[in-house]
C-alpha cells in the first residue's frame, strides 16, 4: 500500500488569511500608535506569562543585565518590534527607506565597491526593516525559517513579499538560492543568532554560555568578492522611525568570533534586542556542548 502526502486543505490557512487582513488593516495606522499599542502588549505578555518572565529573565542574567528595569525595558521594546511589523510590512522599500537615517552609508558604498554584501542582523531592534531598506537600493535575497504551522503561512509568504527582496526558506535550495546571488553580484542576508539545525551550526559562547551557533555566515564570506555587513535597525521611537548602523566584519565569521561580535552590538542597544528568543535551545542529534 502505497502513502500518499496530505495537503494542507484551504481551510488549514484560514485563520492564516485572518493574520493577513489583521495587518493590512494595522498597518494603515501611524508608526508611533502601533509602536505604543506594542508596547502595551509586552507589558501584558510580561505580567501574564511565567514561562515569558523566567526566558527574559534567566536570559538577561546572563548577559549582566538582570536589574527590574532591564527586564521591563526588555518587554516593552520586545512589544514595540511586535506593533511596528504591519507598518514595516505595508511599507513599499522606497517609502520605508524614508524612515531610516543612516550615518554609515559609507560603509555601505564601499562594500558594494567590493562586490557582494552578506548582511549579518542579529535579532536586535527593527531587523526586518533592514533588508527593506537595501531593497530600495538593489535587490537582496533573505533567509528565513517557514512557519511549522500551516496556518501561519499565509502571513509569512505577506510579511516577506515585496519589491526587491526575496525571500527564501532555510533550505538546502535556499542555500543555494543566496549562494547564487553572491555569485551573481548581488547581496544576501540572515539573522547569524537564529538556531540552525543540527549539522548546520557548532557550540559557541554567547554571554558565557554555549548557544548552537551557524556555521553559514563562514560559508557565504568564504565566496569571492563577498563583504560581510553587520547591521542594526534601532529603534528611535514613533514617528522618528529608525536608525541603520553598519560595521564591516573582516575577520573571519566563524561561530565564536560571529558570536562575539554580535554581543558587542547588542551591548550597544541592550533594551532592543528579543531576549525572550530561545537562543540556548539544543536542537535534536546537535549533541551537548563540550
Amino acid at each position: 500500500m502505497s502513502v500518499q502526502s496530505v495537503q494542507p486543505d484551504s481551510t488549514d490557512r484560514l485563520p492564516g488569511r485572518v493574520l493577513v487582513a489583521l495587518a493590512r488593516m494595522l498597518g494603515v495606522f501611524p508608526l508611533g500608535w502601533l509602536q505604543a499599542f506594542g508596547a502595551a502588549f509586552g507589558v501584558t505578555a510580561f505580567l501574564l506569562s511565567a514561562g515569558y518572565r523566567r526566558k527574559l529573565r534567566a536570559n538577561l542574567r546572563a548577559a549582566g543585565y538582570g536589574s527590574t528595569r532591564d527586564l521591563w525595558r526588555a518587554a516593552v521594546e520586545a512589544g514595540r518590534m511586535v506593533g511596528e511589523l504591519p507598518f514595516v510590512w505595508r511599507c513599499a522599500p522606497a517609502e520605508l527607506a524614508r524612515r531610516v537615517v543612516c550615518d554609515d552609508l559609507p560603509v555601505l558604498e564601499a562594500a558594494e565597491a567590493r562586490g557582494a554584501i552578506v548582511f549579518l542582523a542579529p535579532h536586535l531592534g527593527a531587523f526586518e526593516v533592514i533588508a527593506r531598506f537595501y531593497a530600495s537600493r538593489a535587490p537582496v535575497t533573505v533567509l528565513y525559517k517557514p512557519p511549522r504551522q500551516a496556518w501561519m503561512r499565509p502571513l509569512a509568504e505577506f510579511s516577506r513579499a515585496t519589491g526587491a527582496m526575496r525571500a527564501v526558506p532555510a533550505t538546502l535550495a535556499g542555500v543555494r538560492a543566496l549562494l547564487r546571488a553572491l555569485r551573481a553580484g548581488e547581496a544576501v542576508g540572515l539573522l547569524p543568532d537564529q538556531v540552525p539545525d543540527a549539522g548546520q551550526g557548532r557550540w559557541a559562547p554567547f554571554f558565557g554560555r554555549p548557544a548552537w551557533t551557524m556555521t553559514l555566515p563562514q560559508r557565504l564570506a568564504e565566496q569571492p568578492g563577498a563583504q560581510v555587513v553587520l547591521a542594526v535597525g534601532e529603534r528611535l521611537g514613533g514617528a522618528r522611525g529608525w536608525r541603520l548602523h553598519l560595521e564591516t566584519m573582516d575577520e573571519t565569521p566563524t561561530p565564536e568570533a560571529l558570536n562575539a561580535r554580535m554581543e558587542g552590538l547588542i551591548r550597544r542597544f541592550p533594551s532592543q534586542y528579543l531576549w525572550g528568543y530561545n537562543r540556548y535551545k539544543r536542537p535534536a542529534a546537535a549533541g551537548a556542548p563540550d
